[in-house]
Formats: C-alpha cells, sequence, structure tokens
C-alpha cells in the first residue's frame, strides 16, 4: 500500500560562491506517493520508513525539487568547501590513483569516457546475466558516485570531480533495481584487494557508498573484516555511515568498523564558507562506541546521471539539463573524501591508509554540531596536502576475526526471487558460507582463485575485451558457468535472469532516492 506525504519546504537558498546573506526563495510544497520511497526536501527528510539501510544496502537521498526553484549546488562549489582547489595547485588531483567503486557499476557518459579514465572490473551483479545490462550502472547510483570522485570533462570550465586525474575502477554489485546481497559486496571488496595492484592497475582507495544495517560486532562480523581486510592490505576504504538521522544511531556496515574512514553528511547552507555548516540531518550519528569520523558536503549534491537508470526514471524533478542529477545522502559525501583521499596519494604515495585518515581528522574544520554528529569535522583537502601525520597516525582497534554471521551481516537487507528469500549461511549461489573459512582465505589473499571465490565460479562477466595500462584479462573469463545450479532453501534459479530479483518488503526501503542501502 502506498503511503502519501504532503511535504511544503521552507524558503531555501541559493548557492553561490562567495560569503554573504543568501537569496531565499519561494516555499516549496509537493507531494509525493510510493511505498518506501524517502523525500528530502529543504533538508528534512520525510519516509514511510526508516532512511538509510533497510530492505537494502543502498541509502539514497534524491532531492525532488524542481530545478527551477533552486540554483544549481553544482560540484564545484563543494569543492571550494573542502579546499580542493589549494591541492590542485600542488598537482594533488588523483593523478595515477585508482579509486574502485563498488556500486552498480558505472556508464561512460560524458565526464567519464575520457582516455584512461574507466575501467571496468567484474559484474558481480544480478544484471551480469544479461549482455546489454552488464557492466553499466542501470540503477543509477554508480554513476554520480564515480562522476564526483573522478569525473573529468577535459575542458576548461567543464565538469571536474575532486580528483580529476584519478581513474574509476568499476566494481558492479547492485542490479538495476537496486538488488544486492552482501555475499556480492564482499566478493567485490575481496576482487579489489586481489587485483591491486596487478600490472597496470594501482588501486589505493576503496568507494563504499552503500551498507546494511547490521547489528552484529565488527570484530566478528564478515562484511566489516572484509573491508578491514583491504585497509590492512594499502587500501584506504571509505565507507558511508547511512542515512539514519537520529532513529537509528548505529553507524552501516562496514563503516561500522572503526578501522576504515566513516564518513557522515554535512549542510554548507548554500555557501562555500564552513562557519554556517551543520551536519545533515539525515546523516547517521552513531553511538558512543562508533561515531563518524568526519564530514563532507552532501547535501544537494550534482552528479553525472545515467540516462534510462532506475533513479533516473522514477526521480525526474532532480534532473538538471541532459547530464547531470543533484542528489542528497552519505554516499555523495564518502565520494567526496574518496576524492580527497585520492589527491592526498596522488601527491604523497607513501601515504598509508592509517596516515591518510590521520591527516583528514586533524586537518579537518570542526562545524555546528560536534563531533558526536560530524567526528572531526568537515574534510579540507589543502590542508591535509600539507599536514604532518604526528606519531599517533597507526590505529590499534580490536582486529576483526570475521568469524561471525553472514546473515547478521545482512542485517534486514534480504534478495528474493519467485517468492523465496535468500538467507541463512550460503551465498547468491547456494554455496555455504563458512564464515571462519572465507576470512582465513581473505587473510591469506586466496579467497578469489581463477574467477572463483568462495569455491564456485561467479559467472556472467568476462575481462576478455577488457584491457588497461597493457594489462589483459584474455586468460581470465567467468562465463564458464551459470545460475541454473545455484539454489536457495529448494528453490532453483533455473531461468538464471534475475530480472523478478527484489528486495523483500521493498525496494530500497527508506532510502532517498529510491529507498535502501545505496547511500
Amino acid at each position: 500500500m502506498g503511503i502519501t506525504w504532503n511535504v511544503t519546504a521552507p524558503a531555501d537558498r541559493r548557492w553561490f560562491r562567495g560569503a554573504g546573506a543568501a537569496v531565499a526563495v519561494a516555499a516549496l510544497s509537493t507531494t509525493v506517493s510510493a511505498a518506501g520511497v524517502g523525500v528530502v526536501l529543504h533538508r528534512s527528510v520525510f519516509t514511510s520508513a526508516p532512511i538509510g539501510v533497510g530492505a537494502s544496502p543502498w541509502f539514497t537521498t534524491p532531492d525532488l525539487t524542481p530545478s527551477s526553484v533552486l540554483a544549481l549546488p553544482d560540484l564545484a562549489s563543494v569543492e571550494q568547501v573542502v579546499n580542493t582547489g589549494a591541492a590542485w595547485l600542488a598537482g594533488a588531483n588523483g593523478q595515477g590513483v585508482d579509486v574502485a567503486v563498488l556500486d552498480s557499476g558505472v556508464t561512460p557518459v560524458q565526464g567519464l569516457n575520457g582516455t584512461n579514465k574507466l575501467v571496468y572490473g567484474p559484474d558481480l551483479s544480478f544484471d551480469s546475466q544479461s549482455p546489454s545490462d552488464a557492466y553499466l550502472d542501470g540503477y543509477g547510483h554508480g554513476t554520480v558516485m564515480a562522476s564526483i570522485i573522478g569525473g573529468n570533462d577535459g575542458t576548461l570550465g567543464g565538469f571536474q570531480g575532486v580528483a580529476p586525474k584519478a581513474r574509476i575502477v568499476s566494481v558492479k554489485v547492485g542490479a538495476q533495481n537496486g538488488a544486492v546481497d552482501v555475499s556480492q559486496i564482499i566478493a567485490g571488496i575481496d576482487w579489489v584487494v586481489a587485483h591491486a595492484h596487478d600490472p597496470g592497475m594501482n588501486i589505493r582507495v576503496l568507494n563504499i557508498s552503500l551498507g546494511t544495517d547490521a547489528t552484529q560486532s565488527y570484530i566478528s562480523d564478515p562484511l566489516a573484516h572484509a573491508a578491514e581486510t583491504a585497509w590492512r592490505n594499502g587500501i584506504v576504504v571509505v565507507a558511508a555511515v547511512g542515512n539514519t538521522g537520529s532513529a537509528n544511531r548505529t553507524l552501516a556496515d562496514p563503516a561500522s568498523d572503526p578501522y576504515v574512514i566513516a564518513v557522515g553528511s554535512e549542510d554548507p547552507v548554500g555557501t562555500v564558507i564552513t562557519t554556517d555548516d551543520v551536519a545533515s540531518p539525515f546523516s547517521a550519528r552513531g553511538t558512543s562506541e562508533r561515531r563518524p569520523d568526519l564530514v563532507a558536503p552532501g547535501s544537494y549534491v550534482v552528479g553525472l546521471r545515467s540516462p534510462g537508470s532506475t533513479l533516473d526514471q522514477q526521480y525526474p524533478a532532480a534532473r538538471i539539463g541532459d547530464r547531470f542529477v543533484r542528489g542528497s545522502g552519505t554516499s555523495q559525501a564518502t565520494a567526496v573524501v574518496s576524492g580527497a583521499a585520492a589527491d592526498l596519494l596522488s601527491a604523497r604515495p607513501n601515504l598509508t591508509p592509517d596516515k591518510v585518515k590521520r591527516l583528514l581528522k586533524k586537518t579537518a574544520t570542526p562545524i555546528a554540531g560536534g563531533s558526536n554528529y560530524v567526528g572531526a569535522g568537515v574534510i579540507n583537502v589543502g590542508a591535509a596536502l600539507l599536514g604532518g601525520v604526528g606519531a599517533d597516525a597507526t590505529q590499534y582497534f580490536t582486529v576483526s576475526s570475521g568469524a561471525g554471521s553472514l546473515e547478521l551481516a545482512r542485517g534486514s537487507s534480504h534478495v528474493s526471487s519467485d517468492g523465496v528469500t535468500l538467507s541463512g549461511e550460503r551465498d547468491i549461489l547456494g554455496s555455504s558460507w563458512d564464515s571462519g573459512r572465507v576470512a582465513d582465505a581473505e587473510e591469506a589473499g586466496s579467497i578469489w582463485v581463477d574467477g572463483s571465490f568462495n569455491g564456485a565460479t561467479w559467472s556472467g562477466a568476462t575481462w576478455s575485451g577488457a584491457t588497461w595500462s597493457g594489462a589483459t584479462w584474455s586468460g581470465a573469463t567467468w562465463s564458464g558457468a551459470t545460475w541454473s545450479g545455484a539454489t536457495w532453501s529448494g528453490a532453483t534459479w533455473s531461468g538464471a535472469t534475475w530480472s523478478g530479483a527484489t528486495w523483500s518488503g521493498s525496494t530500497w526501503s527508506g532510502s532517498t532516492w529510491s529507498g535502501g542501502e545505496w547511500g
């Protein structure tokens, strides 16, 4: 049953490039009818379910405000807030750094289609069984994240991401309807670790703008362990805290792991100065045990759209012209921080993940809300570039064992097909999941072997036509197997199209572009 909201937003303010009074615009009244869809208007969140991680792992926050009402809060303004200009002038622009984007795929639109800008890793999503859908962003989330991190038109005054010279490595786990299981997310993280330094590759940053609402301790949680393993292998893992605001104080998994960089969202309230900035109301607050580490602009951030994608069709009012889309969420803030990390590493490649985190926190600008809401504050990329690390950079938290429950790592997020829900200790192929054994293999670097993960070939993707910087994946093909042999609790995936795969309860319920775990 659909739920109808009558939302009246107070007067909002326009973005501008200098300090001073903002220009007020008329109040906006919007009526939305949907099930499990969140609405963000004037930095207030209204949903039929708690925003953030619910029946899915994407926590997307849509801006449904007509583009004619609000001036463009362009990415260039966001970059002024976090002081990328100073870093760029010093040559810290992401050059030579690969950023893995674990998401719903990336569509090679203008700004992401330049020479050596976008590399496709595996498609581990349910779309992988459809050649027309494989690799591309049918959901519309991953393209936005990739563009915020490293988009680049290559022209003066054109669109530029936070790290315009960085290269994007797309690792697709989310299908066109947003469906993704935690086992796919873990497989994607582990793939990044296994191939981060293959010939021609230099993955130093992993962007995870998704998560589950699992409450299992990070010390045993399999998803947290995968992210932490990536961190210990020299990859800066940047994860969204989720869009639950103060309703559910627990940070999303894997941002709940204290080793990774847990990113919340802040609202620049229409100016590029930070003295008036506040925590976004939808940004998860965390608990006394785990708070956001820092924040970045996540309200009304503009990115590149994937035309015809699910979110693009569901929220046409979020479009700005033919190329852009505006949205709010901790996903966007996370992408900003991933770009910042790439900037730092391009200029200071010897920095460890612990040192990158320490620099970003140490040089952050405190804003209203205190550490409970915004951690160390809003990042300042220019200051971080010049900052000293200090002797206290190394983190000494309890190391995750990863031996806990895969089912508990899902939280309330489950995929279903033909009424059968995937649950328990098994992955999307129906293979038994022994968390201790998987964790040991992750630690040993042997979880991915010749296209096989957790003892089975994950099919639907082939690298035979993909190359990057001289490295050809002609020998690594995943097309030799199908889903037809996989079973979930007696249900057989005989069709293997996954077109009926859905999220139990609702699709991305409570999220903000369409509800769910995508930030």
